[in-house]
């Protein structure tokens, strides 16, 4: 059902380059991707590489993206993975979640989101659609977001982690909100959720 809805699924994050996707995704963090989409232009018009991003001033970078949430931090994060990745990577976003996951504010999923859509290496990010929509359709317990990619991971075969993850962030975005969501009008909650599971949401 997924594939029929969304045969197509483009970055939602505008990005040229794997630099600018890497910046994207961290800003999105907390923040809609249309939030960034409307911050990015600027500043990767002053810098959209490393070695740009890296001579900026960190009340530069805070002023372009002043308006997403955590600005202050996400923009001191930039200053310094940029410098990060001219010192230690020659420039280059590195293509591991270990080498990515030592920068300063990339956590997993956003490792994750680069890992999958730059390199095309098998992730699964879990951001909040996805957590929930796990849950929803009893794919997970939904108890922790390491649990949720964990449980996914073991249901989908690994060359369609990368489509799929997208695919349920459009379909949540689309059609299974977080708030006042009527599962049993839902194209998937409707069949895929358990009678438990309607009762419980019918009630919040």
């Amino acid at each position: 059902m997924l594939e029929e809805f969304y045969p197509e699924t483009p970055v939602p994050l505008d990005h040229q380059n794997t630099f600018e996707l890497l910046v994207a995704v961290l800003m999105s963090a907390q923040t809609t991707d249309i939030k960034v989409n409307q911050v990015t232009p600027a500043l990767f018009a002053k810098a959209n590489s490393p070695e740009l991003m890296a001579q900026l001033p960190v009340e530069t970078i805070l002023e372009d993206i002043r308006q997403v949430g955590l600005a202050p931090t996400k923009a001191k994060n930039i200053k310094r993975l940029s410098e990060l990745l001219v010192e230690r990577h020659g420039g280059k976003v590195p293509d591991t979640f270990e080498a990515l996951e030592a920068l300063p504010g990339v956590g997993h999923k956003t490792a994750g989101v680069v890992l999958a859509q730059a390199f095309g290496v098998p992730a699964f990010p879990i951001d909040t659609h996805i957590h929930r929509l796990g849950a929803r359709w009893g794919l997970s317990n939904g108890t922790t977001v390491e649990r949720t990619e964990r449980d996914l991971k073991s249901v989908f075969p690994k060359h369609l982690w990368n489509k799929l993850h997208l695919q349920i962030i459009f379909f949540g975005r689309e059609y299974c909100p977080a708030r006042r969501h009527d599962l049993t009008q839902c194209p998937i909650c409707s069949w895929a959720a358990t009678k438990k599971r309607i009762a419980e949401e019918a009630r919040r």
